[in-house]
């Protein structure tokens, strides 16, 4: 938390912009910080055009693509992914954005379904814990950003989660650690180059 993956994010579509992506990307987020990224965009990205996608008002089959194709990016709600998907997935995306992707954390779930089916050119998850409950969650947020990189389900219980969970395995780890590692930008609350006002951590 604070450490910029919003602006972030929206530096990285004002560049994608730049660079002359025409295609909007969709974005999803918890429904209580839809109104943090239509805030954020207005301050930092005023030239990015936002789409909401909410509400009872909200745009539906052909209505829906031909408004999204004229935005830069769509906003929605992790609950709308599953109950919309066949509105979305009308739409050419150039990329998804899932911000507080532990929101996926459980690919059993509806949401996380959506946000795996949906097809873009790239996918970003942008979370401040990867790790909610066991390292079970880590499996299913890069399953997302890249299938199949972690193997399937069963086969990753057996190469890590087990290992780590039981301490069986010290080296499943690291081995973890290396196979994600260069998808990962962590920041970090000790990098004074980042941030200088945030207390530190107590346990």
């Amino acid at each position: 938390m604070g450490l910029g993956k919003t602006v972030q994010a929206l530096a990285f579509l004002l560049h994608e912009k730049a660079k002359g992506e025409r295609r909007p990307v969709l974005l999803t987020a918890p429904m209580s910080v839809l109104g943090n990224w239509m805030r954020e965009t207005q301050r930092f990205a005023p030239s990015l055009r936002c789409m909401l996608h909410h509400g009872a008002g909200r745009w539906h089959g052909d209505s829906f693509a031909r408004e999204a194709h004229n935005a830069d990016f769509v906003l929605t709600s992790y609950a709308l992914l599953p109950r919309d998907y066949m509105d979305l997935r009308k739409v050419e995306w150039a990329g998804v954005i899932l911000d507080e992707a532990q929101n996926v954390k459980n690919p059993d779930t509806r949401q996380a379904q959506a946000a795996r089916a949906i097809k873009a050119d790239y996918r970003i998850a942008l979370t401040g814990t990867p790790m909610e409950n066991h390292v079970g969650d880590v499996w299913s947020i890069m399953d997302f950003l890249n299938p199949g990189l972690l193997g399937k389900r069963g086969e990753f219980r057996k190469r890590f989660f087990q290992p780590i969970q039981s301490g069986a395995d010290p080296g499943a780890r690291t081995r973890l650690r290396q196979m994600t590692m260069p998808f990962i930008l962590r920041r970090l609350k000790t990098d004074k180059n980042i941030i200088t006002d945030l207390p530190d951590k107590i346990e």
